[in-house]
């Protein structure tokens, strides 16, 4: 049967090199056709459609937040079964010289016990062919279930790491993160070097999003720990408060924040990109005519020399429109919300919050005065 040594063949080569650009592959593949994105675009596609029917937000977020974890046993059980199935074709096409394999039915489960190397032994070929393909099967699902082991903890420590910068902006930024905060928290003696040392901290770590997640797309679909945070949203107050920086101010020092919205920008776009997710218009204005007077106020009670107020709001709109749609590309596919410059009310930070605190009325309060954060 020679359409099933082709089809067989065909599987089988597809899913390892497929198995090769996830797992092994550190770059980007810009391969239109691929069995693994065709996976997690439309199984994340049915997850967003169950979670948008889940109305209390902290469910929504648990039930999302599964999907990052579940997507890897899946994708892994998916493989698997479609290598099962292209070896099976190939036991298959040798029914006429076996009977061992005269149904595609003992033939897969024949691929099924050699892929798991159960070493069963109630189905066993009689041929050469069909005996040196055992032999390759079994190596290769030890091979497979090994490669498998050492992604894990790649995917985890990739995590990891993203989370502790997100964790570090807490404090700083507030829950969740906006460029208000960090003006307002980093205002006091010493506030702007700082705030340059937090633009050269998220220079460095966007490159490490930026790397990680093209790398290994799976980490995107991981959520933070709390429900008011996530790596889009720390990018985005960062993005902010840069281009806040280069566009109302006219201060020499602006070169690390020259660099760090060049790399923010660069994560975001390229990411956008990966998923595919097409940029558009903000649906909503997030930064206000009196929200832009605050900020300003805020630069100059900072220590910062400003710009013309007309000048500084026709950059910074020009500046926003060079990430706000790739933004807002990224949160649409990723279900995740992007906040404004300024949030509308006060909010209580995570580290201030326990559930000790909230059941017995003791939660701390949200304001935090702005010297507290300042070095």
């Amino acid at each position: 049967m020679i359409w099933a040594v082709v089809i067989g063949a065909l599987i089988i080569l597809t899913v390892l090199w497929e198995a090769f650009e996830t797992i092994v592959l550190p770059r980007r593949v810009t391969r239109r056709f691929r069995l693994t994105a065709f996976f997690y675009r439309y199984t994340w596609a049915l997850w967003k459609l169950v979670a948008r029917h889940v109305h209390k937000r902290s469910r929504r977020e648990t039930f999302l937040g599964f999907y990052g974890p579940l997507s890897l046993l899946f994708l892994f059980i998916f493989w698997a079964v479609v290598l099962i199935i292209g070896f099976g074709l190939l036991y298959y096409s040798e029914a006429r010289a076996d009977t061992a394999t005269a149904t595609f039915r003992s033939a897969a489960y024949l691929s099924g016990t050699t892929f798991f190397t159960l070493g069963i032994g109630d189905v066993v070929p009689h041929t050469a062919p069909g005996r040196f393909l055992v032999v390759a099967e079994s190596g290769l699902g030890f091979g497979f279930l090994a490669l498998v082991l050492s992604y894990l903890p790649v995917i985890y420590q990739a995590f990891s790491r993203r989370e502790v910068n997100i964790v570090l902006l807490d404090a700083r930024a507030g829950s969740p993160p906006t460029a208000g905060e960090l003006l307002r928290r980093h205002a006091g003696p010493n506030g702007i070097e700082s705030l340059r040392r937090i633009l050269q901290d998220w220079e460095r770590s966007s490159a490490e999003i930026l790397e990680s997640h093209i790398s290994y797309p799976a980490v995107a679909y991981f959520r933070s720990q709390h429900n008011n945070e996530s790596w889009l949203s720390a990018l985005a107050a960062i993005l902010d408060l840069t281009a806040l920086l280069i566009s109302c101010t006219t201060d020499q020092e602006l070169r690390q924040a020259r660099l760090t919205f060049a790399m923010c920008r660069h994560t975001v776009v390229d990411l956008a990109q990966l998923f595919r997710s097409t940029p558009r218009t903000m649906p909503f204005e997030r930064l206000s005519e009196d929200g832009f007077d605050r900020l300003r106020a805020q630069l100059e009670r900072s220590g910062f020399q400003l710009a013309d107020r007309n000048l500084a709001a026709a950059k910074l709109s020009a500046m926003r429109q060079m990430y706000e749609p790739y933004l807002d590309g990224l949160a649409r596919y990723l279900y995740m919300e992007i906040p404004p410059f300024i949030l509308s009310k006060e909010t209580i930070d995570n580290w201030r919050t326990s559930a000790w605190g909230r059941i017995s009325g003791y939660a701390a309060t949200a304001v935090v005065e702005s010297d507290d954060h300042s070095d």
